[in-house]
């Protein structure tokens, strides 16, 4: 890092001018540069699932890591850390300087529609999995993001939200994995949409007091993209950097507050300093080139860790001795569900990527039964939702012949002024020259099946869909939103139908006119005829009926879980549900992967052989979930947030703002912590998850004594009493039910992953900081420990820990 005074020569070089225009973005993605000191500009991409790079481009495909809520159930950081460093090289590849990752914020309900893109319910796990990110993305020179400081932890009204919490709740829940983060080194925070406590976060002292001043934060602090709605507020705030521009609310307002005295020169100037450090570690200050990186892994070798993450995340929730699968006692499997196919690799919204290619289940149960065994696979009933985006598989352009669209842009008279071959019907950001005026996709279908097909337009303006000479839609849809991941991201999809024949070339052409604030995106989609429910149903049965084993695979849609809205409901629909009832009653061999990214009901979860929760799983998430079925991976997840059973049940639901206001009126007890208070028992604790073997806990030991501030360790005694070898996850949680303030029931407070051969006995040494005992004292503003006793307890999970021990706290001194 450059020294101070060098830093101070530098921004004195720089014009009033110049320092505010650091300040706001060039562009969407870009920074700006400054020639006077040797700034370069420097590139941010959306994670953590992957690296899309500054352009939504279906050509400019990306490595598809699993979801967070995957990784945060490996429970894992050193595998988390070379995923993190995987990212980062694609960054590189990409030109891109800052990945706008980990997403810090808790899955404080299951209602969050972006659980996916989060880690976990408990303020340490989502800290350690957090800083393990960091770590790896930083380790290849390219910085990492911490987001969405602070309590952005769902996504209805999350533009003007105002969320109210409890300033003991804040310190010790929602802002501890952002600590955890800045001790990691992260280079930047993102504040949020959202305000706290009646303040947005861009305009927060949060952003100062405890970022900076008690956590020692150096780097940039950056807007969320259009989340800086006002000049003074925010910029005598510990902001640095308004994304996107370069319009905002800083630019010339900002120059004109400097000078009428309403924004000080020193908060400026300290601004552009932060600027200047980071540009200088990313190497984009004076002549100095980019920091080196290790050279990019072979191909092979980037599937092969993918595939092993997405096994490693994948959670055993239940097994009645049906996994893992013998292939040499297999003559047919029967692979049942829509989701067998199209597999759901990634969660919606900003942090979508094009992958290189995606391995669905049925893919990677044929790969891994070829020449052993007969695959059939059944359908089942269609999902709900919108049909999927025109690719290759369905339409060709009609100009050149090749699988996939044209696109074309039109101007006010209709006069072509670009066209090129898209490979999908999902369009985001197409280019738009001078005098652009309507986006048109063209796409010439090749439907296998003869009946009535849906239809589906996306976006938002003046918009319309014609098949061969039929006007299947013409209208003007108003924008309703100004939330930025629905306008240009998932817009709302209007949808239509008609009859199609098998064998038929009709001419399907989209157009969407480009009025203003209504961005560039348009996606056109077909889904073919749905079959009969009770016919679809009975097919299904009949293949299990006939098969050694069933595999079904059931999960959410597009529109359940994505950035921009937040779930209503936790159910799978009742044609899901009925399909795996009609499996199960067929096969009592039957095994059922859920794919999805957060919580949600399974009534049936007692009546199938086993259940498998596959997250989002990335591009490799079908050949991964074969390796776990067929017993070459353990399972290695473990649940890093609570399933409740049913909706109802869940002790913190809300995410709907009264009055423009989210209270979280739970304070502390968030997640498991709210399920011990209420004296409830879910479907499947945090912590859950089987392997193929089973585990007896014999012994925990530890300080009988320890003096406050004083960080420990406890070993705890684990025998494999199963017949395979195994992974096991040991947990500790704390306790203090005679404290003299409040305290969860329990919390958890530290693991450690251990193997054993089968009959082996084995210790794990679970680290405890000091910190997991102290509390936020509201009255004094600081942190306090308490002397006195209190528990430690180990077990599988935070409803299952058989084993405890007394320790006395003593005061120091």
């Amino acid at each position: 890092m450059r020294d101070e005074d060098e830093l101070d020569r530098l921004i004195d070089k720089l014009t009033p001018e110049a320092k505010v225009r650091l300040l706001t973005g060039a562009d969407t993605w870009r920074t700006a540069a400054e020639p006077a000191v040797e700034l370069r500009p420097w590139v941010m991409s959306d994670g953590p699932a992957g690296v899309r790079g500054p352009s939504w481009d279906e050509r400019h495909t990306a490595v598809l890591l699993p979801s967070a809520t995957a990784l945060a159930a490996t429970w894992d950081e050193p595998l988390v850390e070379r995923l993190g460093s995987l990212l980062a090289l694609e960054a590189r590849r990409k030109g891109v300087h800052v990945v706008l990752a980990p997403n810090l914020n808790l899955h404080r309900s299951p209602l969050g529609g972006r659980h996916f893109e989060c880690l976990s319910e408990d303020p340490e796990l989502t800290g350690r999995m957090g800083a393990a990110l960091v770590r790896g993305v930083q380790s290849q020179g390219v910085a990492a993001a911490a987001k969405h400081y602070v309590a952005n932890d769902s996504e209805t009204d999350r533009l003007t939200v105002d969320v109210r919490v409890g300033e003991r709740a804040l310190r010790e829940v929602y802002l501890a994995p952002f600590e955890a983060a800045v001790a990691a080194g992260v280079r930047v925070v993102m504040a949020g949409y959202n305000a706290v406590n009646g303040r947005t976060t861009t305009a927060s002292s949060l952003l100062t007091t405890p970022l900076r001043t008690e956590w020692g934060f150096d780097g940039v602090v950056v807007s969320d993209w259009g989340a800086v709605r006002s000049t003074c507020e925010t910029a005598r705030a510990g902001l640095d950097l308004v994304m996107p521009g370069p319009e905002g609310a800083w630019g010339d307002a900002l120059l004109r507050a400097v000078e009428r005295g309403e924004v000080p020169q020193e908060a400026v100037d300290a601004k552009v300093r932060h600027l200047l450090q980071l540009g200088h570690w990313l190497g984009a200050l004076g002549s100095m080139d980019r920091p080196p990186s290790r050279p990019r892994p072979r191909p092979a070798a980037v599937r092969a860790l993918v595939r092993r993450a997405a096994a490693a995340g994948t959670v055993l929730l239940a097994n009645r001795d049906v996994l893992p699968l013998d292939t040499e006692r297999l003559a047919t499997v029967a692979v049942i569900g829509a989701r067998a196919t199209r597999t759901r690799t990634q969660g919606g919204g900003s942090a979508g990527v094009f992958p290189q290619a995606e391995v669905g289940l049925l893919d990677g149960v044929r790969g891994r039964l070829r020449g052993r065994a007969e695959v059939v696979h059944v359908p089942g009933p269609a999902l709900a939702g919108p049909p999927p985006a025109l690719d290759g598989t369905l339409c060709t352009d009609p100009d050149s012949g090749a699988p996939g669209v044209l696109l074309r842009i039109l101007d006010a008279d209709g006069v072509e002024l670009h066209a090129e071959h898209r490979f999908c019907a999902r369009q985001l950001e197409p280019e738009l020259p001078p005098g652009a005026h309507t986006v048109e996709i063209r796409a010439q279908l090749r439907p296998r099946e003869t009946g009535t097909w849906t239809f589906g337009i996306a976006g938002f303006g003046r918009m319309s869909l014609r098949l061969d000479d039929r006007e299947l839609l013409n209208g003007d849809f108003a924008r309703e939103t100004d939330d930025p991941a629905l306008i240009h991201v998932m817009p709302p999809v209007r949808t239509v139908t008609a009859e199609v024949t098998a064998g038929t070339l009709p001419l399907l052409v989209a157009r969407r006119e480009l009025a203003p604030d209504t961005g560039r995106a348009v996606i056109v989609g077909a889904a073919p005829p749905v079959p009969d429910t009770d016919a679809a149903l009975d097919a299904a049965a009949r293949a299990a009926r006939t098969s050694d084993v069933a595999i079904v695979v059931v999960g959410t849609t597009e529109d359940d879980e994505c950035e921009g809205r937040d779930r209503v409901h936790l159910r799978l629909g009742s044609d899901q549900d009925a399909l795996v009832r009609a499996v199960a009653a067929a096969n009592p061999r039957t095994v059922v992967i859920v794919n999805s990214g957060g919580p949600v009901e399974l009534p049936w979860r007692n009546e199938v052989g086993a259940l498998l929760l596959s997250w989002f799983p990335g591009q490799e998430g079908g050949a991964a979930l074969a390796d776990v079925l067929f017993g070459l991976r353990e399972p290695g997840g473990r649940l890093p947030t609570t399933w409740p059973a049913t909706l109802a049940d869940a002790p913190v639901t809300n995410t709907s703002p009264s009055d423009g206001r989210l209270d979280y009126t739970e304070g502390l007890h968030i997640g498991h912590r709210g399920w011990l208070r209420a004296g409830r028992t879910p479907a499947y604790w945090f912590g859950h998850g089987l392997g193929f073997t089973s585990w007896d806990y014999e012994e925990l030991s530890g300080p009988p004594e320890l003096t406050v501030g004083q960080s420990f360790a406890v070993r705890v005694r684990v025998r494999n009493t199963g017949p395979r070898s195994g992974r096991e996850v040991v947990q500790v949680y704390l306790a203090r039910p005679d404290g003299a303030v409040e305290y969860p029931r329990r919390w958890f407070a530290g693991y450690a992953a251990v193997h054993a051969r089968a009959g082996q006995t084995v210790t794990a040494v679970v680290h405890v900081p000091a910190k997991a005992l102290r509390h936020w004292d509201e009255r004094a503003g600081r942190w306090r420990t308490e002397s006195g006793p209190f528990r430690v307890l180990a077990g599988r999970s935070a409803g299952d820990v058989p084993l405890s021990l007394e320790v006395a706290l003593r005061a120091a001194g």
